[in-house]
């Protein structure tokens, strides 16, 4: 079995040949396919992700649900637990910032939602499998978030990141179901 830091790095250099408009159009379809799928229909409160560079863009779902009237989140970094929270967000303009690794996250006085509250959890990853094995960015803080969190968890990727196998350790938790630019895929048990 390949090692985890191996198939970071061979995804990384993948993703890095794929042209800024491919991954905007590839996006866009990942967009549209999930606002297809029930889990998205049914959920009342969704925890997004703010993607980086190399993730799928999600963000334009995110405004279109608060003007749905859904309870939209993201996760926030609290030092003294070294954990992410789920906080809501009302609104695009001013409740979010740039927080912990420069990445975007609600600002302190956002109100925190429980995890447990959650219908839809998109998650990020580096790679995941079809038996819905996630590949983070090694810090493990997905995987503490995502053992609290007791709604649908969807991995979110491109086609590139979805691998044969991914290398596990007893803390790795499983996302349910993964939304890829032309796939819905329900994982496995």
């Amino acid at each position: 079995m390949v090692n985890k830091s191996f198939l970071r790095e061979k995804i990384r250099v993948q993703l890095k040949s794929v042209s800024k408009e491919a991954r905007d159009s590839a996006s866009t379809q990942a967009c549209l396919l999930l606002e297809k799928q029930i889990p998205w229909k049914n959920a009342n409160a969704i925890l997004f992700y703010a993607p980086i560079r190399e993730e799928l863009n999600i963000w334009p779902l995110f405004q279109h649900a608060l003007s749905v009237g859904k309870i939209v989140c993201l996760p926030r970094f609290d030092p003294g637990t070294n954990r992410y929270a789920a906080h809501q967000i009302s609104k695009l303009d001013g409740e979010i910032h740039s927080g912990r690794f420069d990445i975007r996250e609600p600002r302190p006085d956002c109100p925190a939602i429980p995890l447990n509250r959650l219908d839809l959890i998109l998650v990020p990853g580096v790679a995941f499998d079809l038996r819905g094995r996630r590949l983070g960015r090694g810090r493990g803080f997905y995987d503490q978030l995502l053992a609290d969190a007791r709604g649908t968890k969807c991995g979110v990727a491109f086609d590139e990141q979805i691998v044969a196998e991914i290398p596990v350790e007893p803390h790795d938790i499983t996302v349910d179901c993964i939304l890829t630019p032309t796939r819905w895929l329900e994982c496995a048990p």
